[in-house]
């Protein structure tokens, strides 16, 4: 079996989807490429990789002999609207060096595309697998060029080319990392350490969230399922639950009773999530590779709180 590659498996989705890949395929099938900071403790395979540099892309590629590449690397929503230039450079420019060595090297690929690859012309309630995307963001507007660029190698060259449009993800993993749904990590380490929190949106904000177990499996499983039972590649809606920044501090007073909620909304990151669906239609995942989520809000809520009560003490 060829092995697997992840770039940016450092950040919110990659460490969890490492250990997850490797479990199923074995350490030594996985390399885990970090751009800034070496692991300090990695069981399997690591490499220096910037995919911004299409030769070191493609010797890694070739030395491993690698067969499918979960390409995570890219800057997140808040961020990258405060680094316009930057974002389009690292999320698309290193997309297209990494579809170029999978031409030539018969690779895989997945792509992770957002709900930010919608926009505020898009209907906002069961929002369908086909329909309007016109973001108003750089951060959407690199995921929808994604989504097509993919589809495209896809097309035009053959290369089996694969994506999810996932909602915001809670991991108790990784700490925020600039997304405009990181509230809803990052409230939680705020419950347990100050029983307070103030939020950046208002409080009914209504967005798609999925636990991180849930988006991992997710990416696996569509990796895996029979090509030819795929009417759709780039990207399949994946959702889990449908949430305020209200409904979740009301599920955290379940367990914590004196938690406190207060909200200053940051303008940037509310008119984003304004732009953004409140809830995804994923019937098609579920009919095509019979995705199902295992997580919804009371059970996401009882094991993050578990989760970290065990990490932060």
């Amino acid at each position: 079996m060829r092995r697997i590659l992840v770039t940016g498996s450092l950040g919110q989705i990659g460490s969890e989807l490492v250990p997850a890949l490797r479990e199923r395929h074995g350490a030594q099938s996985v390399v885990a490429s970090y751009h800034r900071t070496k692991p300090d403790v990695d069981d399997g395979l690591s490499e220096y990789l910037d995919c911004t540099d299409p030769q070191q892309i493609e010797d890694v590629v070739q030395r491993y002999d690698i067969g499918v590449i979960y390409h995570l690397a890219a800057l997140l929503s808040a961020v990258a609207e405060a680094k316009p230039q930057a974002a389009w450079d690292v999320n698309m420019g290193s997309l297209h060096n990494v579809l170029e060595v999978a031409r030539r090297n018969g690779c895989a690929l997945f792509f992770p595309s957002s709900i930010g690859a919608f926009g505020p012309n898009t209907p906002k309630q069961g929002t369908p697998q086909d329909t309007i995307q016109r973001p108003n963001t750089i951060y959407g507007v690199t995921k929808v060029s994604g989504e097509l660029l993919c589809d495209y190698y896809t097309t035009r060259y053959g290369i089996d080319t694969r994506g999810l449009r996932f909602p915001g993800l809670i991991s108790h993993v990784t700490v925020p990392g600039g997304g405009t749904t990181d509230y809803a990590v990052d409230i939680f380490y705020q419950a347990i350490q100050h029983r307070r929190y103030t939020c950046f949106l208002r409080p009914d904000t209504r967005l798609d969230m999925m636990y991180m177990p849930d988006a991992v499996r997710a990416a696996c499983d569509v990796m895996e399922t029979d090509p030819t039972a795929l009417k759709h590649r780039n990207a399949f809606n994946v959702t889990a639950m449908s949430i305020t920044p209200e409904e979740l501090a009301v599920e955290i007073r379940n367990h914590i009773p004196n938690f406190v909620m207060e909200y200053e909304v940051d303008p940037v990151r509310q008119a984003i999530a304004d732009s953004w669906p409140q809830s995804m239609d994923d019937s098609e995942a579920r009919a095509q590779w019979r995705w199902s989520p295992e997580f919804d809000l009371s059970r996401m809520t009882a094991e993050m709180l578990k989760k970290l009560r065990i990490k932060l003490t």
